[in-house]
């Protein structure tokens, strides 16, 4: 490439940096170009199976105009990538994209400068140009309408290890001299260690050491299977005491509203109230505590050398994780390194940061040697933090057809309770140390992102409403971000109710989400999906098959998306099927339709799963959900046919996409039930007791 000719230059006036440069100014945190013909390209953003580093390997082409091979996004590291905090909220492109189409297009005009008339490129001018400067904002990227690169599909850079059985994940990586270990741990949490006899596994061979702090136990062996075996036997060697019990399973909603809450109104509107009205109505409806469920078990790998501890971990955040370590041992953070290799899925707050530590605290003991800990399908079941139950309380007025008066509260507990707390340590395995540390206490989120009241305001035109968020800090069991947050229940809630209200008012449901709405984006994707699936207004169900819609704004500021699924009912079984399903999103300037269409649908199916089978099932000594066979998810014969159609707005900013179709598909999958039976359930999931019970 002739830098002389092919960077434009351009200066705007100088504004706030944009994106995740505001915090991660210097250029040279972003891009280092090679004079071997690439760009190494570092975001803080990680890989965890969404395609974030095509998208941003993408934006980065189209800066630089050079062809996307060029370009090597590399996995993030403390201490050399930028700190963009964590992974989360469908935020990558608009953080992490943000920032490096601003430092490329600086970086740009930096090396046009430099090559000036002599027609050397990026790769001559790597070593003599110097990136280690602040970011000026002062440079335009370019117009969308001159794009080449983004906006159009581009092949997934991280699916090919994944497709052939390449070594790609953290559960494949070997580093010489490894050990390997396992936790020992007791049946339900909060329970202390009384006694262990250690005896029972440590003359196995190849048992290296056993490890025991407080409550913390583990083995050390030379090979993960003599680790396992080993981990058994201790396992029956220790006896632990019961703490505390858990409140009912079936009386987790009235549990819920029974304690004491910090309680906000989120969102008011104030006007007059309406003298007479048609009908006023009101539903509950509630949510499960639901897994991660990733489909590999949570493993990371730590060494202590010398002052230096490094961990491998799938942690979503990094720099938090780091946080916490240096909380937990007492230590700088700058002698901690914490480098991410990606992870078997997760989208949300897994066991991947608590298994980080354990692997530090066993590295302490292993002389210098790398220790690799793998959790076993119980331990991730049992132990990783769960997205909150919920409980959602709406109440309507009705007046010549539309909603006068909306009220809507919302019970949870904490959707966040990741590592980076400044004033606590969320990491597993300090709580049960001899000297445990403290977890951070639980706190509410602003809105328009909320947490528990995520997507708690609707985007409708409602004249007169309240909005009430009680956030309960009492948590039976542990809890944290699952992907959404508190959007996946709200939407549940409030579309079901919508198409309750529009019964209730003898309205098309679509027609009365329309005449509801002002925002013409959100209209526009209502109407894409309906023109998509063909709906007919006024169509009724079959007493085994019907249609429902569901709709909404992720966070009311990200990506639009209307859901219509069909669903089939064997009444007989009570088992309901979603054999397809049609979207349409809006998320802004498109920056691969593919990758975008991909987030749709398997948002589209995740939900699916959620709706119709997941739940953390307990009793009152512990977790029963312990392994697939009492936690199912949706099968491969069970996933919907997606139809997904894309709405593209290049001159508007890209929205976040990863965690919008999840509400719209669950609140879709509710409605059409009710639909083909008259019947409403209003608690997750629809399995099939549940729908038994409904039709009875």
């Amino acid at each position: 490439m002739n830098l002389a000719f092919r960077i434009s230059s351009g200066e705007v006036d100088a504004a706030p940096l944009p994106g995740s440069l505001r915090v991660n100014r210097r250029l040279s945190q972003w891009l280092r170009f090679r004079r071997e013909g690439w760009v190494e390209v570092t975001s803080g953003k990680v890989e965890i199976g969404q395609g974030i580093l095509t998208a941003l390997a993408q934006i980065v082409a189209e800066e630089l105009d050079i062809p996307l091979d060029r370009v090597r996004m590399v996995s993030a590291t403390t201490g050399t990538s930028p700190d963009e905090a964590v992974t989360s909220g469908s935020l990558s492109v608009q953080e992490s994209g943000t920032a490096l189409r601003h430092a490329c297009a600086e970086a740009r005009e930096i090396f046009r400068q430099a090559a000036g008339t002599s027609g050397k490129t990026y790769w001559d001018l790597a070593d003599a140009v110097d990136l280690d400067r602040e970011a000026t904002g002062k440079v335009a990227p370019k117009p969308f309408a001159s794009h080449r690169v983004v906006g159009h599909e581009a092949q997934r850079l991280d699916l090919p290890a994944k497709i052939f059985g390449e070594a790609c994940f953290i559960h494949d990586l070997e580093l010489p001299g490894m050990l390997h270990a396992r936790m020992v741990r007791p049946g339900c949490a909060g329970a202390a260690l009384e006694s262990l006899d250690a005896a029972a596994a440590s003359h196995l061979p190849e048992v290296v050491k056993i490890v025991r702090d407080g409550s913390f136990v583990a083995v050390i062996a030379r090979t993960e299977s003599q680790a396992q075996a080993a981990a058994a036997k201790l396992a029956g060697a220790a006896k632990w005491r019961r703490t505390w019990e858990l409140p009912g399973e079936n009386a987790m909603a009235a549990w819920l509203k029974a304690q004491d809450a910090d309680t906000r109104v989120v969102d008011t509107k104030a006007a007059p109230e309406s003298a007479a009205v048609a009908r006023t109505m009101k539903a509950s409806f509630s949510r499960p505590y639901i897994a991660h469920a990733s489909l590999a078990p949570s493993c990371a790998i730590a060494q202590l050398e010398g002052p230096t501890l490094r961990v491998w971990t799938h942690s979503q955040g990094i720099y938090n994780l780091r946080r916490d370590l240096a909380r937990a041992f007492d230590m700088a953070e700058d002698r901690i390194v914490v480098s991410h290799v990606q992870g078997a899925g997760c989208y949300g707050h897994n066991g991947a940061d608590d298994v980080a530590l354990d692997a530090a605290l066993l590295a302490r003991a292993a002389a210098g040697r790398p220790v690799r800990v793998q959790w076993m399908r119980d331990d991730e079941f049992m132990w990783e933090p769960y997205g909150a139950a919920m409980v959602m309380r709406a109440r309507a007025a009705l007046k010549e057809g539309r909603i006068v008066d909306w009220n809507y509260d919302v019970w949870s507990n904490s959707h966040n309770m990741r590592p980076g707390d400044p004033d606590g340590v969320n990491l597993l395995a300090s709580w049960y140390l001899e000297k445990p540390k403290q977890p951070g206490p639980p706190r509410a989120a602003a809105q328009p992102a909320g947490a528990g009241d995520r997507n708690a305001i609707p985007l409708y035109d409602l004249p007169r409403s309240r909005i009430t968020s009680h956030l309960i800090k009492e948590m039976p069991l542990r809890v944290s971000a699952l992907r959404t947050l508190g959007a996946y229940a709200n939407v549940f809630a409030i579309e079901s109710f919508m198409d309750e209200l529009a019964a209730a008012a003898q309205a098309d449901p679509i027609e009365f989400r329309l005449a509801h709405l002002k925002d013409p984006r959100a209209k526009a994707v209502i109407e894409a999906v309906a023109k998509a699936a063909d709906w007919k207004p006024g169509q009724k169900g079959s007493g085994t098959s019907g249609r429902g819609i569901g709709f909404a704004r992720y966070k009311t500021l990200a990506t639009y998306v209307a859901v219509i699924v069909d669903l089939e009912l064997d009444r007989e079984s009570g088992r309901i099927k979603v054999p397809r399903a049609f979207a349409a999103a809006d998320s802004g300037q498109i920056i691969n339709p593919d990758g975008l269409t991909n987030q749709i649908e398997g948002g589209i199916v995740q939900s699916t799963s959620w709706t119709l089978h997941e739940e953390v099932r307990f009793d009152r000594t512990g977790i029963l959900s312990q392994n697939w066979d009492s936690y199912p998810i949706l099968t491969m014969q069970e996933a919907p046919t997606v139809t997904t159609v894309l709405i593209d707005r290049p001159s508007d900013p890209p929205l976040g996409a990863g965690e919008a179709s999840q509400g719209p598909t669950g609140a879709a999958i509710a409605n059409a039930f009710a639909v083909a039976t008259g019947k409403r359930i209003r608690e997750l999931p629809l399995h099939p007791e549940r729908v038994k019970a409904a039709l009875a």
